[in-house]
């Protein structure tokens, strides 16, 4: 079964981050969820990038706020795709340098950006990544992007009532 690992570099990113568990949970995906400081426990990071597919993690998202070092650091040293979320956290310029501080990857070391504190998106792109190999997965997001358009179109429906 795959697993997803939701990390960030602090508890306050928490409130964000919950929202990919959330997700992920409702796709009935194994998460597994924890701090990794980019700056403050960098051997942590290391071992984590390092082994996280040894584990049977198939994703990796991780949300940084402030300078984001986190997402690509991962990304550098795991062989796994890595989804970043930016977070706009207290020490943030309006979570500009998270965005840029993610987004802007050299060449050789990708990371997947999602919005600004978009971890819900993070965590239906990892559900996508596992669905395009695994059947069960993938029928609960074409069930899930149906019940998106039928929302839309409820309330269309009832805006013209």
């Amino acid at each position: 079964m795959s697993k997803v690992a939701i990390i960030m570099g602090s508890i306050s990113d928490m409130p964000v981050m919950q929202d990919a568990i959330d997700i992920l949970k409702e796709f009935g995906i194994a998460t597994e969820v924890d701090i990794v400081s980019a700056h403050r426990t960098p051997e942590k990071l290391f071992d984590f990038s390092k082994n996280a597919h040894h584990r049977g993690i198939s994703v990796i998202i991780a949300g940084a706020g402030g300078a984001a070092h986190l997402p690509g650091m991962v990304a550098s040293m795991s062989p796994l795709p890595v989804i970043g979320v930016p977070v706009k956290s207290s020490n943030s310029i309006d979570g500009w340098d998270s965005i840029l501080s993610i987004l802007q990857m050299p060449g050789g070391v990708p990371v997947a950006t999602v919005a600004l504190n978009g971890a819900k998106n993070a965590g239906i792109l990892a559900a996508q990544i596992i669905g395009s190999h695994n059947d069960a997965i993938l029928d609960k997001i074409v069930i899930y992007k149906e019940g998106l358009k039928d929302a839309v179109n409820k309330s269309s429906e009832n805006l013209t009532k």
